[in-house]
């Protein structure tokens, strides 16, 4: 008799543990989202060159933000991203001159090395709205899993740069007008546990239809491709 009333008593002691731990579960679950903030590192490339156009050098872009997780699914591995961001993105290259005339831009096409030309890039500062369409591997206690993130990205310019340096002289230009003040394009973002592959893939000129290159429209798109960092 005291064997069977201890074993019962533990039965009972162990359902409400197990009573409690699927209470926290289901609340735990029911809480869950995923990667809210986020950090990359790109190489830009430039599309659409001109022919006489190349790049050198290493083209940098560094993207921070948050997102908000909304998952659709009910176990949660399935969401809706939309967020806010911002981006600072350099395009190193050789032979496209960019100056200033009559506060407009103009481009012209330069041997450079007729000039000994240490530097010539331009740089655009972005706010970025990021949407994106989200499935993963995840669950609620799982910190490493699969994901592949697609979606869609605005960018608002809020300033650009411009400089060139050579042995026959430097030029320096800030917040020119010219470049497009909104950018936008198709982003990818796959990966495992903490390295994921990232690209975005610009789907409008970085310089705005006006802006000629020997008579012609300079189609100049954005390329970026790099390493993609979530972060709860």
């Amino acid at each position: 008799m005291k064997f069977t009333l201890l074993i019962f008593t533990f039965l009972i002691v162990q359902l409400g543990f197990s009573q409690v731990d699927d209470a926290d579960k289901t609340e735990l679950y029911k809480n869950y989202r995923e990667d809210q903030f986020y950090a990359a590192v790109t190489y830009n490339l430039l599309n659409n060159k001109p022919k006489e156009v190349s790049q050198s050098g290493f083209s940098s872009g560094f993207h921070f933000g948050y997102i908000r997780d909304m998952p659709i699914n009910e176990r949660r591995n399935f969401a809706i991203g939309l967020g806010i961001g911002i981006s600072t993105n350099s395009y190193n290259q050789k032979n496209l001159f960019i100056e200033e005339i009559n506060d407009d831009i103009s481009l012209s096409i330069i041997n450079e090395d007729d000039f000994n030309v240490s530097k010539n890039k331009f740089t655009t500062y972005l706010v970025e709205v990021p949407f994106e369409v989200r499935w993963r591997t995840s669950t609620a206690t799982d910190y490493n899993f699969w994901r592949i993130y697609t979606g869609f990205k605005v960018g608002y310019l809020l300033y650009n740069s411009s400089k060139f340096k050579s042995e026959e002289g430097n030029s320096s230009l800030t917040n020119i007008n010219g470049f497009n003040r909104i950018q936008y394009g198709l982003t990818l973002s796959a990966g495992y546990g903490t390295w994921n592959f990232q690209v975005y893939y610009g789907l409008n000129t970085i310089f705005e239809d006006n802006i000629k290159l020997e008579d012609e429209a300079i189609n100049l798109k954005s390329l970026k491709i790099g390493l993609m960092f979530y972060i709860l």
